[in-house]
């Protein structure tokens, strides 16, 4: 049993065929946890299956769940930011996300939390530390994510395997700490910005091995632009931090 209150963020776009079995194995793997499932207005209707699984479920004994109904789909970042606010305005004081194609198994979160819990100010759930895996994706596909994580971590000195990374938790202070709601990237780029800002932040992050499935029902959202956007960004950073530098020396 964890000491903290915990809200679990769940990004969704057209997740109507995994969404149920994402909340059944996160409610399972953290009982007390409270989840937020922020919906882009997606058209196959992720959300009133959210809705209807919330009114069957509330005398379960079990965290509750909620589910925040967004206009339209403005990018991963966005509803980040968006459930992240609320989950704080909620009480969070450990904030987790994920996504809900179920290629982040849920029995990791406990794992997640601890690290959390036992003083991290971060914890990642990792590919690319020793005994992370990754199955079922074609080798196009691991060379792009792997090559793209060491660029990242080279261009911008993380010490971390997996940047880029969406399932992991912070704890409330840290993401406050770290002014998320001001974070610009809005597709994968969101995790190498908010990585790049807790590092600067003095943040403690702690890797925890998973193995990462690819997603068998739906689509994914990968796409040339979001792999150019997540380029530019990391190319902008570095450049950012070069000039902080340069400031810091006269």
């Amino acid at each position: 049993m964890f000491t903290r209150e915990i809200v679990v963020v769940i990004p969704t776009y057209n997740e109507a065929g995994n969404i149920e079995k994402v909340l059944n194995g996160v409610r399972a793997a953290l009982p007390q946890a409270r989840l937020l499932v922020v919906d882009d207005n997606s058209p196959d209707g992720t959300a009133d299956i959210v809705e209807r699984y919330q009114s069957s479920h509330q005398t379960d004994g079990l965290g509750e769940v909620s589910v925040l109904r967004r206009s339209a789909k403005t990018g991963l970042g966005a509803a980040y930011r968006a459930g992240f606010t609320t989950a704080l305005s909620m009480g969070a004081e450990i904030c987790v996300q994920m996504d809900a194609d179920l290629s982040h198994d849920p029995m990791y979160l406990p794992a997640i939390v601890s690290a959390v819990e036992m003083g991290a100010d971060a914890a990642l759930g990792s590919r690319y530390t020793p005994g992370g895996q990754i199955d079922n994706w074609p080798p196009l596909r691991r060379f792009l994510s792997r090559w793209g994580n060491r660029f990242a971590a080279g261009m911008l000195g993380l010490a971390i395997n997996d940047a880029t990374s969406g399932y992991r938790a912070y704890s409330a202070l840290v993401l406050q700490k770290m002014d998320f709601a001001t974070v610009q990237a809005e597709g994968y780029g969101f995790q190498i910005e908010m990585t790049h800002r807790a590092v600067r932040s003095g943040a403690r992050m702690i890797e925890v091995p998973i193995l990462f499935t690819d997603r068998i029902v739906g689509e994914s959202k990968l796409n040339h632009h979001i792999i150019g956007e997540a380029f530019t960004l990391v190319t902008q950073l570095w450049f950012r931090d070069r000039l902080w530098h340069r400031r810091r020396r006269r």
